[in-house]
């Protein structure tokens, strides 16, 4: 398959200009995606137009990593219902370097042939004035032009200011500049920047009767209707101190049926033969969720390395089938790490001795259960572990129950987890 093929087959094509593919099979070429330092972290959703740029380099094309130093000063209105709280030049640059050093996971700058180049439109941004811009680039879009954009009509009734109306031209002279000095004919992005990356190849156009090409990609969409790239917690960031590896691994393992089998062909590299069949092996027997511990492995891997992989699969399997023993294992990090997210409960190691009976710890010392009644009820019915081991009505806490002389995992049934720190 030639790269237009194999994107198409992974569903990572929303549109493309006509001529694109001509000249992809005629030429090596530079592609750019930009990325806007609104974080100093990069989240799943940047990911899936990332991956787009990744084929790109794997296919012999030279990937262009543009870092929005100047247009996150701006603020882009695409898919905004309200103007964005802009930065402060210290705040920007904190986020560029976080977002650095993640692109440098993502893509080889050191290659022999196509090696990656990154970049940042603040440099040539910093010396140009308001006047040489209006005169050299702004007089070449018409108003009209411009207000037709989604972006802006979108916004329009609602109030839209002259900065973020302003951001499709400053968007399109970065490509107009990366078209002059890098020979970057291809811009990438999501399918809601169609309108500010056709702004660019039409300045391209007027200003040097150039020829340059848009490819969008899908937003991505979860099959239940939810917002992609979202946890019970928030955003799934790719930095571990946001987003740990554990955490990150369980975005990924947990995801159904029907959205595994779309985000591995989107967010993996793995060849076309190797999904299918593990489709279809998941397909026969679905509850043992190869596709999805596959899915979970491969970008685990990609964005945290091997080892945090590992330790993620080896948590999880603690947390859904471990001993007390293997909970004994972990260091006061590691708990931390994998009970992040789990509801916690405080308990003053002076206020019960040596110990103190499962009924009162689990009601009126630590309110996991709302009364005694319940808790004795929990009890009989064999619903509650300390530990992963299950106790019953007559089982007294100890200090022999604590991890690491401070935690104690309470679970009630299958599923209820809770984590009581004894202070």
């Amino acid at each position: 398959m030639n790269l237009i093929e194999e994107l198409k087959w992974r569903g990572m094509v929303h549109d493309y200009m006509p001529g694109l593919e001509d000249i992809l099979k005629k030429e090596k070429c530079s592609a750019y995606l930009g990325t806007d330092p609104t974080a100093d972290s990069l989240h799943v959703g940047n990911l899936s137009s990332l991956m787009l740029l990744i084929h790109f380099q794997r296919f012999g094309h030279t990937p262009i990593v543009l870092m929005g130093g100047a247009t996150g000063m701006v603020g882009d209105p695409s898919g905004k219902s309200k103007e964005r709280n802009l930065l402060s030049e210290e705040a920007i640059q904190k986020n560029l370097d976080g977002q650095r050093k993640q692109m440098e996971k993502l893509f080889d700058f050191n290659a022999e042939n196509n090696p990656a180049v990154m970049v940042n439109n603040y440099d040539w941004y910093k010396n140009m004035n308001l006047l040489d811009f209006l005169r050299d680039v702004g007089k070449h879009l018409t108003i009209n032009y411009m207000s037709a954009k989604e972006s802006v009509k979108k916004r329009i009734d609602s109030g839209l200011s002259f900065t973020e109306f302003s951001y499709q031209l400053i968007q399109g002279y970065d490509f107009y500049y990366l078209w002059k000095n890098y020979n970057c004919k291809i811009q990438l992005g999501g399918s809601d920047q169609w309108g500010n990356i056709t702004s660019g190849t039409e300045l391209i156009r007027r200003m040097e009767g150039g020829e340059a090409y848009a490819l969008t990609c899908p937003l991505i969409t979860k099959a239940d209707g939810t917002k992609f790239g979202k946890s019970e917690d928030g955003a799934v960031w790719l930095d571990a101190d946001k987003t740990s590896p554990y955490k990150f691994y369980q975005f990924w393992v947990t995801t159904s049926d029907a959205d595994a089998e779309q985000y591995i062909k989107k967010f993996t590299l793995l060849p076309q033969e190797t999904i299918n069949a593990l489709i279809e092996e998941h397909q026969k027997a679905p509850h043992l969720k190869v596709l999805q511990k596959k899915l979970a492995e491969e970008v685990t891997t990609m964005i945290h390395g091997e080892e945090n992989f590992k330790q993620a699969v080896r948590a999880t399997q603690i947390l859904f089938k471990g001993t007390k023993d293997d909970l004994m294992s972990f260091s006061k990090n590691q708990l931390i790490e994998v009970l992040e997210g789990v509801p916690t409960h405080k308990l003053l190691r002076s206020e019960h001795g040596e110990s103190l009976n499962a009924i009162d710890f689990l009601s009126e010392q630590t309110g996991i259960l709302p009364s005694k009644g319940q808790a004795r009820r929990a009890l009989q019915e064999n619903s509650i572990r300390i530990n992963m081991e299950r106790i019953g009505l007559d089982y007294q806490i100890t200090k022999n129950d604590l991890l690491n002389d401070e935690f104690i995992l309470v679970q009630k049934g299958k599923k209820n987890k809770y984590l009581v720190i004894v202070e």
